[in-house]
């Protein structure tokens, strides 16, 4: 680790920027970098500190705001877990034999989703910062829709291949932007029962793929089941998209079905986070620092030991399930159970969090093996969330390699894969814990210091001074991580 006097002094030469000294006192003007900045200064003046904010009313706000976001973000989850696994349910109903792949070639339209989305999650990213998040959002998942219905007229591996990197590539701002809508409106204490409550509806994707995938079976038409499979799919893909730029909102400030008082304490609440909210501007120093850091490497392992079950088991389920010695349709109505484990598990995973003692996030994931959310500035978190599906796609692209034709339909390298892949990503959480700590530790050093020179940063103007600036964690002085 570095040498703890380089983080004071890095970080007193960003201070100077934010604190402005007047003779011998301190002055503090809580600047405010963030589109539609004149609301988010308001909301300061209104709610300068947390005693100001009436606690009914936020417990009233928190509840408005979790019927209105969260069954939209759920339903966006299951349709990007169901568009996943479209491929998987096609294998089952013949896709394999209809379109001759031979070898590997399965293997490679599984891999060669995660290129296109390897290839395009970074700048997907950036653009989204420069763009409405949620009309973003929906215009990728229309995407995903047309994509998966063009893959029902698919010939031959090659127009298959060409339309698995299309896909993968719409697909690649999915999490990010779940994360992003989540911490827009929620403080970092609320955001992991928050982002449980959207993430169960993978569960909900893996039962409800398994009802699609049977409800199809029974259709005998003019064209194959499989190709019925992308046409569903696709079309609920692309009319959940409209809903979705209709209902999803892409600030605080213009939030439909709020009032402006509320739309005001949504902002106030959000000040905890000392994230910012809503940034348009790219900063290249901030995507240096991202790269730079240390934090973002690991979670760059993080996303790629993750990764490599999945990449495997979402395309390989149905195919391990099917050598079992179950039919068609069988196979695919067994998806339901798994999704309502999986539902439970999430859940669970969710209230033992809640009743754990502060900071016990990472204990808890390494129990449940739930990811956590990064913050910082917004360029910063733009790449680090890139970054971390960065990781997710190689584990992805790997994933589906270790699962030979030749060990079907045991699998026991792609067993063994899984195994050691989350056994490697429980020891990253303590690996997490003991960095944020450390990194907790160097912030105190680095606030005291300050406070020695004159500089109270931690106070209620410091906190509203540096909470809507587009600041990173390694940038803002009074930055906590929660571990």
């Amino acid at each position: 680790m570095a040498d703890d006097s380089h983080g004071v002094k890095e970080a007193s030469e960003h201070v100077d920027g934010i604190f402005e000294h007047v003779e011998d006192n301190i002055s503090v003007a809580p600047k405010v970098d963030q589109r539609h900045a004149e609301m988010y200064a308001e909301a300061l003046r209104q709610y300068p500190d947390e005693d100001s904010i009436d606690r009914e009313a936020e417990k009233k706000l928190k509840r408005k705001l979790d019927q209105r976001i969260l069954p939209l973000l759920g339903i966006c989850y299951f349709f990007y877990y169901v568009d996943k696994t479209t491929l998987s349910y096609a294998a089952i109903f013949g896709i394999q034999s209809d379109l001759h792949l031979k070898g590997t070639e399965y293997s490679w339209l599984s891999s060669i989703f995660y290129f296109g989305w390897l290839f395009w999650s970074i700048p997907s990213n950036l653009i989204m910062q420069r763009c409405p998040p949620a009309y973003y959002l929906a215009f990728n998942i229309f995407m995903w829709g047309v994509l998966l219905m063009a893959q029902a007229a698919a010939k031959d591996f090659a127009g298959l291949t060409v339309l698995r990197i299309l896909s993968g590539a719409f697909e690649a701002i999915a999490d990010p932007a779940f994360m992003l809508l989540t911490s827009m409106f929620y403080t970092r204490e609320e955001q992991p029962s928050r982002i449980s409550a959207w993430y169960a509806w993978n569960g909900i994707g893996v039962a409800g793929g398994g009802l699609i995938g049977y409800g199809i079976g029974q259709i005998e038409g003019a064209l194959r089941s499989w190709r019925y499979e992308f046409l569903v799919v696709g079309a609920l893909c692309t009319f959940w998209s409209i809903v979705l730029l209709l209902l999803l909102p892409n600030s605080p400030t213009t939030f439909w079905g709020f009032n402006k008082q509320e739309r005001l304490l949504m902002i106030a609440r959000v000040r905890r986070n000392q994230t910012g909210v809503e940034h348009q501007k790219i900063k290249w120093g901030q995507i240096k620092e991202a790269y730079l850091d240390y934090k973002t490497w690991l979670f760059v392992l993080f996303g790629f030991l993750g990764a490599i079950p999945n990449g495997g088991i979402s395309n390989f389920s149905t195919l391990v399930i099917q050598g079992l010695g179950f039919d068609t349709l069988h196979t695919a109505l067994l998806g339901i159970p798994q999704g309502v484990l999986i539902v439970i598990w999430i859940g669970l995973g969710a209230v033992v969090n809640k009743y754990m003692p502060p900071n016990s996030r990472t204990m808890v994931s390494a129990l449940f093996m739930l990811p956590t959310i990064a913050g910082g500035g917004q360029s910063k978190k733009m790449i680090v969330s890139g970054m971390v599906w960065f990781g997710s796609c190689v584990g992805n692209i790997a994933g589906p390699f270790f699962y030979k034709s030749e060990q079907a339909p045991s699998y026991h390298l792609g067993i063994g894969s899984l195994l050691v892949a989350n056994v490697a990503e429980f020891l990253l959480f303590f690996v997490f814990r003991y960095a944020f700590k450390w990194e907790n530790r160097r912030k105190e050093k680095v606030r005291a210091a300050l406070r020695e020179a004159g500089v109270i940063t931690d106070d209620t103007e410091g906190l509203n001074a540096t909470a809507f600036q587009n600041l990173t964690d390694g940038e803002n002085p009074n930055f906590v991580y929660v571990y």
